[in-house]
């Protein structure tokens, strides 16, 4: 690892090593790493390019607010387009590569926009390509058929596999007395006075681990033991790994859990 790296500290398992691939070059990292994480550890600070101009984007965040690192993940069937780097779990043999960039995103002809930048305000292309100048001949639906396919590949994001989808998903329905989104702080103290009622619970937590901003702060690092101690041995479900995405009408709620996103 390079010097980016702390000596101590963080979530990581410093004993072990993780290899994953970053645009083609082999890269390490350590158990308990994101994605995001282990590529600053490893000095690599352009991730992704903006989505009009092309401008050299890093890693903002730390969480699934980030709008700079998004990358492709996989390959083949399996590659999976806009993910957010500061999410991802980091596992040995992960393939993660540039987008919205050619040849990479550290060195991308699509910055040549920036020059450009001027003259190529917001909405600019509902304007200039709706005919072929300086008659405007051409003008209507075909034309912009025409310029559309180029401005989206120019403009466009990650891209989706073609290939059939190998993977399997299960749908199913639950129910509880209380959803409590979330294992910070406010999260595991609504779970630990719940931990004493009879009500049916569910803690869900979109990361690998319970703690929220405990895991931020090592001087509560007891006070965290004593908290998941309690709830572990309480009747409440506990779901890792899982996003609630959105709350509808009558108290219904989405949730994606990746079961098997993480492993090798």
């Amino acid at each position: 690892m390079t010097a980016k790296r702390l000596s101590s500290g963080g979530r990581i398992d410093r004993a072990k090593i993780i290899k994953f691939t970053w645009d083609n070059h082999e890269l390490n990292g350590h158990p308990g790493d994101t994605l995001a994480s282990a590529l600053m550890a490893n000095n690599q600070k352009i991730i992704g390019r903006s989505f009009k101009y092309h401008r050299p984007r890093g890693i903002t965040s730390s969480g699934v607010e980030e709008s700079g690192a998004i990358v492709t993940v996989g390959a083949g069937a399996r590659k999976e387009a806009n993910v957010k780097a500061t999410t991802q779990e980091l596992y040995h043999g992960l393939t993660a590569n540039g987008q919205n960039a050619w040849p990479n995103v550290r060195f991308d002809f699509g910055f040549t926009a920036n020059y450009f930048s001027r003259f190529l305000g917001a909405g600019f292309y509902y304007k200039t390509f709706m005919g072929i100048p300086p008659f405007e001949w051409g003008r209507g639906t075909q034309i912009w058929m025409f310029y559309e396919k180029y401005i989206r590949k120019a403009a466009g994001m990650g891209t989706a596999s073609r290939q059939p989808d190998p993977d399997n998903y299960e749908h199913s329905h639950g129910f509880c007395d209380v959803a409590i989104i979330g294992s910070g702080p406010s999260g595991l103290a609504a779970a630990s006075r719940l931990s004493d009622t009879n009500k049916d619970v569910i803690l869900i937590e979109q990361d690998f681990e319970l703690g929220g901003d405990y895991l931020n702060h090592d001087d509560k690092s007891e006070e965290l033991v004593q908290i998941l101690s309690k709830i572990n041995k309480s009747n409440i479900r506990i779901m890792k790994r899982t996003t609630a995405f959105g709350a509808y009408d009558h108290g219904t709620l989405g949730l994606l859990e990746r079961v098997s996103d993480h492993l090798e």
